[in-house]
């Protein structure tokens, strides 16, 4: 049974955040709120509790979960060979419903599942969650909701289909969308959005036009991609990323992130 905190009282937010980081230094899994839906998280270097994640949400490892962090810096601890327009990306809409998905780094002694040497990487605009991952370092969420189910935006839709499985829920209210992030594939010489989101295609190409990173595109392209390609953009090799409480990319699971 899980247990639940009303974060808009100062009393309840304190003891939540601190009863979620205890939950997910145990290697529990907590219900937390972002700027897209409600999504359901662990420590992301804890193997079995990655595991659990996924079970809990009735998916297998071919849909590994997106790295939630609190700070810009930390891409580069995840992540290498992120190119220049990737960070102009992130200088526009971090925090915000941008995934990106860059070649992880080698050493790093984590299991996300099956990522194909990638990993999704957002920056949430929620207050609640950063603070969270600023106690405890980079989560793994993913859309709290199981598999088939619409994605949770109030505290209540994420009890009803995950509160056996979590310790705690970061009750925040609704969320103030429904539209999960965009996902962008950054593994390679110009971005691939795999994901329609929050974030136009429009937007992201503007964006690189502005500021001198021009590619060649069609201005719908990504209106409607990544139905399933965006569910979960841990492993970007071919359309099959993780999804976003990340970071999801279908009905299903619309992520966090």
């Amino acid at each position: 049974m899980s247990t639940r905190f009303d974060t808009s009282d100062e009393t309840d937010r304190e003891g939540g955040l601190s009863a979620a980081a205890l939950a997910i230094r145990r290697g529990d899994l907590v219900v937390v709120p972002t700027d897209t839906v409600y999504g359901v998280g662990c420590d992301a270097f804890d193997a079995d509790a990655v595991t659990r994640l996924l079970e809990a949400k009735g998916r297998g490892r071919d849909m590994p979960p997106p790295v939630l962090v609190s700070a810009v810096i930390t891409l580069d601890a995840l992540t290498t060979g992120v190119p220049d327009w990737t960070r102009v990306l992130i200088d526009v809409f971090w925090p915000g419903p941008l995934t990106v998905v860059c070649t992880e780094q080698r050493s790093l002694q984590w299991d996300l599942g099956d990522t194909r040497g990638t990993v999704a990487v957002r920056m949430p605009q929620h207050d609640i969650t950063l603070e969270l991952i600023q106690r405890t370092g980079p989560l793994a969420v993913s859309s709290a909701n199981t598999t088939g189910m619409p994605a949770a935006t109030d505290a209540e839709a994420a009890i009803e289909m995950l509160g056996d499985e979590v310790a705690v829920v970061l009750d925040a209210g609704e969320t103030p969308g429904e539209q999960p992030s965009t996902i962008v594939d950054c593994t390679g010489d110009r971005p691939r959005i795999l994901r329609q989101g929050a974030i136009s295609a429009r937007q992201i190409y503007r964006v690189l036009e502005d500021t001198g990173h021009a590619f060649d595109h069609d201005e719908d392209a990504g209106e409607d991609a990544g139905e399933d390609a965006g569910e979960d953009a841990g492993g970007a090799d071919e359309p099959e990323p993780a999804d976003d409480a990340g970071a999801g990319a279908d009905e299903d699971d619309k992520p966090l992130a």
